[in-house]
């Protein structure tokens, strides 16, 4: 579906930011792309749809060569959600900030009204749908940016960090969703730095250091690797520390809370 091949990209003031890349996301699965800050994540997420060509290397999304391709044509199936929202908002109110694109886009007018108030009531914005973007909290600021994009449907959802302002309330709805959208066949692209949120997923996880790709792997695979994780400067998931560490291993790492409050209570109840 979106294919990197030996993808190098020079900014204009001649720094790196990718070299050598060489990947390929997949129908239907949930990748996360994690590592440092500058390690090249928003950049690579950027190619997808457009926003940036590669210097060197070529993109294909759906076998097209992305420089031969528009943006607004691309973004149509690709949803980029900005890491930062001040970057993606525009419209006077959250109610034509999400009907935007779906304008743009030429559905009708029965179903701009049904996506919108779906979006408005799935993100709990509906009492925010006069107001201004610019007057909404962070958080907010970010699940309205989420909202407009899903609004749409498109066949690819592109996250850089989306759960930076995000209550734990907010953060399983958030996790209900994409487990949504793959359930309907769509691929999901995360780039975080919140590894906890990550772990449940069980995502494949793409490493990144210096602009270039240090691993690519099962989420456990990757997370037990102590040489990546120094690399990368990542940290163990709380959970997967937590089954290395008891005397009595469970048969697999834990992949949520509450598998692991179920075998710790078992166990307890079985000593």
């Amino acid at each position: 579906m979106i294919e990197f091949s030996s993808v190098d990209f020079e900014h204009p003031n001649g720094v790196m930011a990718l070299r050598g890349i060489n990947l390929q996301i997949r129908t239907g699965e949930v990748t996360a792309i994690v590592g440092e800050n500058g390690a090249g994540k928003t950049t690579l997420v950027k190619h997808t749809n457009g926003l940036l060509k590669p210097t060197h290397g070529k993109v294909s999304v759906f076998g097209v060569d992305t420089r031969k391709e528009s943006v607004a044509h691309l973004s149509k199936r690709i949803g980029v959600i900005f890491q930062n929202p001040d970057h993606q908002l525009f419209s006077d109110s959250v109610e034509n900030e999400i009907k935007f694109a779906l304008t743009n886009f030429g559905f009708q007018e029965d179903v701009i009204a049904n996506r919108l108030n779906w979006a408005l009531n799935f993100f709990d914005l509906e009492k925010y749908r006069s107001t201004s973007p610019m007057l909404l909290s962070g958080g907010e600021k970010k699940r309205l940016c989420i909202a407009s994009v899903l609004a749409w449907d498109p066949d690819v959802t592109i996250l850089d960090e989306p759960t930076v302002g995000q209550d734990f309330v907010q953060k399983e709805r958030l996790m209900n969703m994409i487990q949504m959208l793959v359930s309907q066949g769509k691929t999901v692209v995360i780039v975080s730095h919140d590894i906890e949120f990550i772990w449940p997923l069980q995502p494949r996880v793409v490493v990144m250091a210096g602009g270039k790709i240090l691993a690519d792997g099962r989420a456990e695979d990757i997370f037990r690797n102590e040489e990546i994780l120094r690399k990368a400067r990542l940290i163990k998931p709380q959970l997967l520390d937590l089954a290395d560490g008891l005397r009595v291993k469970p048969a697999g790492a834990f992949p949520n809370v509450y598998d692991a409050k179920r075998w710790l209570i078992h166990r307890l109840k079985s000593e």
